[in-house]
């Protein structure tokens, strides 16, 4: 039965400040994120959006630009030509380079033209991490680091741990860390928020929730499309530092972390970061990397960049000893798809071995978590088929598909991250010693697969033949298309 579930509530005005607004991050995500909040009505209309560009433009051109990118928006909730030019009234242009400064005047005299009303500004540097520093001074020497003013910097926070450390000390130089928000998008979808409802507010998943009743734990980030238009960027970080050091370690974060004393953001993050420092240091039959063919014709040269990654990750703790994680992410791969396989202990004794006709009884019970897409929950059970006469199984399932569970639509990440910034909520956000434990792990990869040439595999294809779960019996579990 579907239930309505709202939690609408109006945000307080407050100024989203987008340094790089004409990028691809903003027009895609962050400012299409802002219109359904603003079609929700959640969005004070006292509230600004400034967009701060390199070129001098103007609403009518940037809108033209955004339009295409709010058309889901537009087309579910059928609204008319007023409703979209009540959110562009919202939106004021600065022209601004954040490496010379100019233009910093006309943006200093908008902000502080409502600064005295205390609302909360929020700078989103949607900018690469190299201008992070820039953006940082220019921010300080415009004197608009308020003590209600809230920083958005996007993953991936340096390129190895020196050069986020440094990144970091340009942040602290400025603002405190209650003021910082590092995002991963991943942290804001709906499934990876309710994994820790399904682990702790549900006692019969916790108390099997360690290595006496689970096998093992396999996380796949999966994407059928290819590097694109950020090949640039991807060939200097791959696919070890793009997904690997930030979106699957926070994952494994989340299924691995013991339960915290109370849900505060910091004892989250407390438990988190003692998951990233108890990972076991990889050895090299742990790890497997590839590159799917034609990327070096995309790319124009040879290179040894990583597309796709996996390895077997191990947790020194009592809770995990002896379980692997296995872990994998790549591009042009059969589906799109980020799911979380559970996979459960055989049960201890069998007392239906001597019946026939058995054969799908052997399997194990699995929890399937989806991430994206089709956001939802698998329970694979084993049952007795219906029917007179001798026992037979067959494989079962229960499933919560969440849009068929819920009749409304469910936000966005970006969408709930940007609200919790308002709210000034930084459980979905990491912690500056979080972002350092994980270049801890992350950096010896790195510097361990530098001069292996990656192995090569056909687009469309699940990467490379395995070579790490062969070793221990596993086989990966290939995500469906859907739940249902």
């Amino acid at each position: 039965m579907n239930k309505q579930i709202s939690n609408n509530s109006l945000l307080v005005p407050s100024d989203f400040i987008i340094i790089g607004g004409g990028g691809d991050l903003s027009l895609r995500k962050i400012m299409p994120a802002l219109f359904w909040i603003f079609l929700d009505n959640q969005i004070n209309k006292e509230s600004r959006i400034i967009i701060c560009l390199r070129q001098k433009s103007n609403i009518e051109e940037y809108s033209s630009k955004l339009l295409p990118y709010c058309k889901e928006a537009i087309e579910n909730k059928t609204i008319n030509k007023k409703k979209w030019s009540e959110f562009k009234s919202l939106i004021q242009i600065v022209v601004l380079d954040v490496v010379s400064g100019e233009g910093l005047n006309n943006l200093s005299l908008l902000v502080n033209n409502k600064c005295n009303l205390k609302r909360p500004c929020i700078f989103y540097l949607s900018i690469a991490s190299s201008l992070i520093g820039d953006a940082c001074n220019v921010i300080k020497k415009g004197s608009l680091n308020f003590p209600q003013s809230r920083l958005v910097i996007e993953k991936p926070i340096g390129h190895n741990k020196s050069s986020a450390i440094i990144i970091n000390k340009k942040l602290y130089d400025i603002f405190e860390e209650h003021q910082i928000y590092r995002i991963d998008h991943y942290l804001g979808k709906e499934t990876v928020q309710n994994l820790m409802a399904l682990r702790f507010a549900n006692t019969f998943f916790e108390n099997q929730w360690d290595n006496k009743n689970i096998d093992n734990v396999q996380i796949t980030v999966a994407e059928t499309i290819g590097v694109e238009d950020r090949i640039g960027y991807y060939n200097e970080y791959g696919a070890i530092k793009d997904m690997l050091q930030n979106h699957l370690l926070q994952l494994i974060c989340l299924v691995a972390m013991e339960p915290p004393s109370y849900f505060d953001v910091d004892q989250v993050r407390d438990e988190k970061l003692r998951v990233l420092k108890a990972l076991k240091p990889l050895k090299e039959t742990e790890i497997q990397i590839g590159q799917y063919q034609g990327y070096e014709s995309e790319l124009g040269k040879r290179s040894n960049t990583e597309t796709f990654v996996s390895l077997e990750v191990c947790i020194e703790n009592w809770r995990w000893a002896g379980v692997p994680f296995y872990i994998r992410t790549g591009k042009k791969m059969p589906s799109r798809a980020s799911e979380i396989v559970i996979t459960f202990k055989k049960k201890p004794h069998d007392i239906f071995s001597k019946l026939k006709e058995n054969q799908a009884e052997d399997l194990p019970n699995r929890l399937i978590i989806r991430v994206q897409p089709q956001e939802g929950l698998k329970l694979q059970l084993i049952s007795k088929a219906p029917g007179a006469g001798e026992i037979k199984f067959f494989p079962s399932e229960l499933n919560l598909s969440f849009s068929d569970s819920f009749s409304y639509r469910l936000p966005d990440a970006y969408e709930r991250l940007l609200m919790d910034v308002v709210m000034g909520n930084q459980t979905l956000f990491m912690r500056s010693d979080e972002v350092l434990a994980a270049w801890d792990y992350i950096d010896p990869i790195v510097k361990m697969v530098k001069n292996n040439p990656p192995e090569l595999y056909v687009p469309g294809t699940s990467g490379p033949k395995d070579n790490i779960l062969l070793h221990n019996g596993h086989v990966w579990i290939d995500p469906k298309d859907d739940l249902k």
